[in-house]
């Protein structure tokens, strides 16, 4: 069968876009679209290709070598996604230059943690664009999983980031599916092209069988009528990306993926404000369905609601996210454990928007001027903070709320050398992405002498523990800082 492909995705120059143009067009409309002319300059495109497209293995091998990652073979299927497998990239590489020109390679490395890996080898800068990025800039300092009897630095559970390198050969392919979280992502042709194959979120439900369980897996094998009766349905759009293009891929957009020639791309997952409830109501529709799957242990199970928790369903994405098949407390086999519980999603909505509160108060103390309000810093701290309320009145409104056994009151936060660093980087992501704004010189300092001389010591004495308590919070600040201003 055929797919209906109804249109193709835009494609703009990355140096002519500002980014609340970006936001507008694109972001905030949830849209894809393809970006050129933002990676001249990466080290990447010089060291890992030569001049005529190709990639150099060599190089990589000679110097990054001695790394173990996960390889996915492209014509083995298990479960939603392609058999994986460790090896290391010399011996990657090494099966890669065995291949013959008439030969299409089947074995595919994916989700390489290049980044945290060589942290001192610069490959490529984050665009503009993409540099509001909750997720990563909340794990290069904090672990989303944070049960520390459990946690183990390398485990498939506590992941360290989502910053990936792909590498592959002509034919090897990615099969259908939607990003982990249904987070943004980002991918940026290095060396090679790609031809991508996009479905929007409002015709997630025709790729689905008729329990809405299982969802298709290749485009282009013959598709059961009898198991997927709305697939026929479907319209799509495609896209071919070149080198040195950077494509956007919004939130909840079902793709397939394939190289037309020897491809190396960097990848992000991504999340912020913008696609927040995204997450949120993927996490949840995934909650109910865990819950519905072992309700018949209710009354024989102790924790009940943390066993839910512990075995989230699959479908955000594990070709993408590297989870781990396991086996619950309880025994019970097939279920995919991700990375992270809903307490663990809690305490990091609860320290970003800590975070954004200190941002907020700064602006507030260093202006001299009512004008600040105005500033576009300003108005995006305000959007986060109003989001992350949306989200805790969602989460207010089910069982979600009584769940949590930790409390993060703010002076303690305002403590912790991670928050520090976390509150000194996404000051400094916003004065990139907005210009010309006082940075921070002594985190310390004005976390708490300035906010005491701003008047604010019941924001210092405020304890969070649900998500009724976020939601107060962010109305007080709101309150006091924008809406009704004291005199600083």
């Amino acid at each position: 069968m055929g797919l209906n492909i109804t249109g193709g995705v835009e494609k703009v120059n990355g140096n002519e876009m500002s980014y609340s143009d970006f936001v507008k067009k694109y972001l905030s409309k949830n849209e894809p679209v393809v970006i050129t002319g933002l990676m001249a300059d990466w080290r990447a495109c010089i060291d890992w290709a030569f001049d005529d497209g190709r990639p150099n293995l060599q190089f990589i091998s000679s110097n990054f070598g001695n790394s173990k990652v996960q390889v996915a073979d492209c014509g083995s299927r298990e479960f939603t996604d392609q058999k994986r497998f460790d090896m290391s990239v010399a011996g990657f590489i090494d099966h890669w230059l065995k291949l013959s020109s008439m030969e299409h390679g089947n074995l595919y490395l994916k989700d390489w943690h290049f980044v945290k890996e060589y942290p001192d080898y610069t490959a490529y800068t984050t665009p503009l664009f993409f540099r509001d990025d909750w997720l990563n800039l909340y794990l290069d300092h904090y672990h989303m999983h944070e049960d520390h009897d459990t946690y183990q630095k390398r485990d498939g559970i506590s992941c360290s980031d989502y910053r990936f390198v792909y590498m592959g050969a002509k034919g090897t392919w990615t099969p259908f599916h939607a990003d982990v979280f249904r987070s943004y992502s980002w991918s940026a042709n290095v060396c090679g092209k790609k031809q991508w194959y996009f479905l929007s979120p409002e015709q997630r439900h025709l790729v689905f069988d008729r329990n809405m369980k299982n969802y298709v897996y290749d485009l282009f094998e013959e598709v059961d009528d009898t198991i997927f009766p709305n697939f026929k349905k479907t319209v799509w759009l495609e896209c071919t990306q070149d080198q040195n293009e950077i494509i956007f891929v919004p939130s909840g957009w079902y793709h397939q993926v394939h190289n037309l020639e020897d491809t190396i791309s960097i990848n992000h997952n991504w999340f912020n404000a913008y696609n927040l409830s995204w997450v949120w109501d993927l996490m949840l529709r995934d909650y109910k369905e865990a819950r519905e799957y072992i309700e018949d242990i209710k009354d024989i199970c102790d924790d009940f609601e943390g066993l839910c928790q512990r075995n989230l369903a699959a479908n955000t994405g594990p070709e993408e996210a590297s989870l781990a098949l396991a086996r619950s407390p309880m025994g019970i086999p097939g279920r995919i454990m991700l990375k992270h519980e809903f307490s663990d999603f809690f305490n990091f909505m609860v320290r970003f928007s800590f975070s954004n509160i200190v941002q907020l108060c700064h602006l507030a103390k260093s202006s001299v001027s009512a004008k600040w309000r105005s500033s576009c810093t300003a108005q995006h701290l305000i959007f986060n903070l109003e989001s992350a309320k949306d989200i805790a009145i969602k989460m207010k409104h089910t069982c979600l709320s009584e769940s949590h056994s930790t409390s993060l009151d703010f002076r303690s936060v305002l403590e912790e050398p991670a928050f520090l660093e976390l509150c000194f980087q996404l000051e400094r992501t916003y004065a990139f992405i907005h210009d010309k704004h006082e940075v921070i010189s002594d985190k310390k300092k004005f976390l708490m002498d300035d906010l005491l001389e701003m008047g604010l010591c019941k924001l210092l004495s405020t304890v969070v523990c649900n998500p009724e308590n976020l939601v107060i919070l962010i109305d007080d600040t709101l309150q006091n800082l924008v809406i009704s201003p004291q005199k600083i």
